[in-house]
């Protein structure tokens, strides 16, 4: 068996002030309470423009253009400290302006639900023909129709709108009159998902050594859900996401477990991988509209900038073992248990402290942890807190019980071990996995040599268990020799024996003689 290896990275963001206001759902829920109420009059006051959003320190930090030791040396708070001259694209993913992404909602529209305006459509689709990972194919899917069309079905209240700068510039259908799983609110929801897990799929491709045409799995771990009245959340967002980004050779299906999502997709990934099931598994992911300026009312009340604006994608390539790129140890599994309970110390325990156990590791033998990298000058406004660093501090007293470090060093722990959070608090997102392209960058330039991922999720949300949820993996750095390349094969064995049987036959006839 091969060892599996973390192949290739992307993630990308897109800029969705318009989405945030008129489909985020705590927007939704105050809109439905009260549509005059003063948080929705101010809110529009306190949403940031795209050239603030590319420039924010976190944002660059996602998508690979600062490491997070940057980050970290940046004065806070971040979003009055923007980062000059910052890059839209980078060479992991980019951050996409609105505009540019309604029209990605029409690339992958393919039941005809995404109507654009004639004049935004030709707009959009002259933007989005210079971007070099989309192709002619794609731009000719971005057809328009009158602008009365689109208001009308949007009166007729069958239809989410879509706007710009308070134009309306087309909308999404329901795809169904009756059934509310093919409503247009759960469509719109849906269709942003596919189009961001595209957009992170197709940026996966662009990677050096990355073939998306010899994918052969792809796992999406959302928190949506696509289905109809009679298989609620049956899927498939990963085949559909696989086609529009050329996947030609893949199947797949899709995993949830709430903000454990993609954690557990990445382990099921390194285990299609190490079976030797599949040789290419991509792990995938798009944006939740409806987490888009969840913590909105805090942020106006704090009279800061609503930092919840914008969607997160991400995509991971599991391949077979090529002696370069880090290692996903499959023999030091965390796994919070239904026996585990939900004590901090006991989920820490069981995704930490028992798979380094089942290696012979000491806590300080991770050279760095991802854990819930949620940004905190988002998360501390809403009176969450600091989330990275609360888990930082949680592993360090359990080092400091079990002797792996001295109490002295708890806080130099968290410091050397730890990370800023800078992921967008999009619920799976920033679950462990905002790291793994840092710690790939960083393993094979040689500097550090263990990371551990972790995901952990809160069951609880769908009123089925008071259990959460939790699932952690090792990567390490390569060191150079695979196990495919390394180890003799049955057939080798047998050519072995053979030739052996061979010169001793005839050893035994020249004794004969």
């Amino acid at each position: 068996m091969t060892s599996p290896v973390i192949k290739g990275t992307s993630y990308v963001l897109v800029h969705a002030t318009n989405n945030l206001l008129h489909h985020g759902s705590t927007q939704v829920m105050e809109r439905d309470k009260d549509a005059n109420s003063e948080y929705l009059k101010e809110l529009p006051d306190f949403l940031r423009s795209y050239e603030d959003v590319v420039a924010y320190g976190p944002n660059q930090a996602y998508i690979g253009n600062i490491s997070v030791e940057e980050l970290e040396e940046m004065d806070q708070p971040w979003y009055e400290n923007s980062i000059a001259e910052a890059e839209r694209l980078s060479d992991w993913g980019e951050i996409m302006p609105e505009d540019e992404f309604y029209g990605m909602l029409k690339i992958v529209d393919a039941f005809d639900l995404v109507k654009l305006s004639d004049e935004f459509a030709n707009k959009v689709k002259e933007k989005l023909a210079g971007h070099s990972l989309l192709t002619k194919d794609h731009i000719e899917k971005i057809i328009g129709v009158e602008s009365e069309v689109i208001k009308e079905t949007v009166d007729e209240d069958t239809a989410e709108a879509l706007f710009l700068d308070d134009e309306l510039v087309g909308c999404v259908k329901q795809a169904h009159d009756t059934d509310i799983n093919l409503s247009a609110h759960v469509m719109l929801e849906n269709l942003v998902v596919k189009a961001s897990g595209v957009l992170s799929l197709l940026h996966l491709g662009k990677q050096d050594g990355v073939n998306l045409e010899e994918v052969d799995y792809v796992i999406e771990v959302s928190e949506e859900a696509c289905g109809d009245i009679n298989q609620r959340g049956g899927g498939n967002f990963a085949k559909a996401i696989a086609e529009i980004a050329g996947c030609e050779q893949a199947t797949g299906s899709d995993t949830r477990s709430f903000c454990a999502g993609p954690t557990h997709g990445l382990i099921n990934a390194a285990g299609l991988v190490k079976s030797g099931i599949y040789d290419n598994v991509v792990v995938v992911a798009g944006g939740s509209t409806a987490k888009l300026g969840m913590n909105g009312k805090d942020h106006v009340n704090k009279e800061m900038p609503v930092l919840e604006d914008c969607l997160g994608g991400f995509a991971v390539l599991i391949s077979k073992d090529d002696g370069v790129n880090p290692v996903i140890r499959t023999d030091a599994i965390g796994r919070h248990k239904v026996a585990t309970g939900s004590s901090p110390q006991a989920v820490i325990s069981s995704l930490v402290t028992e798979p380094l156990d089942d290696i012979g590791l000491q806590i300080t033998d991770i050279d760095k942890y991802s854990v819930e990298m949620q940004n905190p000058e988002i998360t501390k406004p809403a009176g969450a807190g600091d989330v990275p660093a609360s888990n930082y501090k949680m592993i360090a007293a359990l080092g400091v019980k079990r002797g792996d470090l001295e109490r002295s060093d708890l806080m130099n722990f968290v410091e050397e071990h730890g990370m800023p959070g800078f992921a967008p608090t999009q619920g799976h997102i920033p679950s462990g996995v905002p790291f793994i392209g840092h710690a790939r960058q960083m393993m094979n330039a040689g500097e550090i040599e263990k990371a551990m991922i972790i995901g952990k999720g809160s069951l609880f949300l769908g009123r089925m268990t008071n259990l959460f949820d939790g699932v952690s993996f090792i990567i390490e750095q390569n060191k150079g020799a695979s196990e495919e390349t390394t180890a003799v094969g049955e057939d080798e064995i047998k050519g072995v024996v053979a030739e052996a049987m061979r010169s001793l036959s005839q050893a035994l006839l020249a004794e004969e003689e």
